[in-house]
């Protein structure tokens, strides 16, 4: 799967570039038509230290996906998004078997 990765107000190092890659091509295990993904990484200029947001959009045909988690760290936060994008894409398949 294509996955495009922006930062935003930073610079994202490989290793994290690298878990954001991993962690998405793990998604092809439940739906397997994912043509693309764009992931979105801002750091927000609070006090809080929950200030990272992860924004991804999955691409599938006819449809999209799109996920936005605020957290302490990306790591955390691209974990709970795709945790939700899997349960969205299994219910996709879901759907699809009962309308074929």
């Amino acid at each position: 799967m294509k996955v495009n990765a922006q930062s935003v107000n930073f610079n994202a190092d490989g290793k994290l570039i690298d878990f954001i890659q991993n962690r998405l091509n793990k998604l092809e295990l439940f739906y397997d038509r994912v043509i693309s993904s764009d992931v979105y990484l801002k750091v927000e200029n609070t006090s809080s230290k929950v200030n990272k947001i992860v924004e991804i959009k999955v691409n599938v045909p006819k449809d999209k996906f799109i996920v936005k988690k605020q957290c302490k760290s990306f790591e955390e936060g691209v974990d709970a998004a795709c945790s939700s994008l899997e349960r969205s894409l299994k219910k996709r398949k879901q759907k699809l078997r009962l309308q074929a």
